[in-house]
């Protein structure tokens, strides 16, 4: 079974790319973030006539998350359980389905802006939440995975260089001890292998030739629980996928399971 986590910055910018990329790659199950359209305007027929359900939380420009599966979608959940809401609403960050032998969250973590915005603050107890929604899933006996955007690099590995983030949101230790306590409810990192470099880096902003520099980040992630990381026969960042006109400033991780 094979599994993966896209941030496309944008179905609709992206739609092309994504349905060559289903159809090449072989996915199973794919965890969408970063849709930026309203679930009315998701594009349901082009993934179903290849295959595909959808289980979609979106609700207009910004944010959106989707679950996309070709081996089942049940019991679906949208939205954060808990959910700290920002600004006085919930944003749709979070979506939740079980897709085969497999039950999966696609999240996209709160940016967080800047380390005295209130938005730093609501990504932190946005993390509290989400460790509470999945702590029952990560102690069960059934592969069990939280992927998505995470908006957090875990270690000073996983920049490009620790000192260009100084002071910046993404590597403080508050964001990093949020990333500690999750693991804790019972999940491991799935830490993918590079197709290039050293560094399995998953981000490379679209400014200043980052990409061609290789100045990335690794923050688009995958913690399995105990099942899903036995399961696990190998990862990688798909960065071909990052290559070209058109691309999302993100590549897909990929996670090959034998469940």
């Amino acid at each position: 079974m094979r599994i993966a986590t896209w941030n496309v910055n944008s179905i609709t910018a992206r739609l092309p790319r994504l349905l060559a990329w289903l159809e090449s790659s072989g996915t199973d199950v794919l965890c969408l973030q970063e849709a930026k359209v309203a679930e009315a305007q998701f594009p349901v027929e082009p993934l179903r006539e290849l295959g595909y359900e959808a289980a979609v939380h979106a609700t207009g420009r910004w944010n959106g998350v989707a679950v996309l599966s070709r081996v089942g979608l049940e019991d679906v959940v949208k939205g954060l359980p808990g959910d700290p809401g920002y600004d006085g609403s919930e944003e749709p960050r979070a979506v939740s389905a079980t897709c085969g032998p497999v039950r999966v969250w696609s999240v996209y973590v709160p940016n967080g802006r800047e380390v005295e915005h209130p938005h730093y603050a609501y990504k932190l107890q946005w993390l509290e939440a989400l460790k509470a929604a999945v702590a029952g899933d990560a102690a069960g006996s059934r592969p069990f995975a939280v992927l998505g955007d995470y908006n957090i690099a875990p270690t000073d590995d996983d920049v490009y260089d620790r000192a260009a983030f100084e002071g910046s949101t993404h590597v403080t230790p508050a964001e990093r001890a949020a990333l500690a306590s999750l693991r804790e409810a019972g999940l491991t990192d799935i830490v993918p292998r590079p197709l290039k470099y050293d560094h399995p880096y998953t981000y490379w902003d679209y400014r200043q030739l980052c990409f061609p520099k290789n100045r990335g980040m690794r923050i688009d992630l995958v913690y399995g629980n105990e099942p899903f990381a036995k399961a696990v026969t190998d990862s990688y960042v798909d960065r071909e996928e990052r290559k070209g006109k058109g691309a999302s400033d993100h590549a897909p991780v990929v996670v090959d399971l034998d469940v």
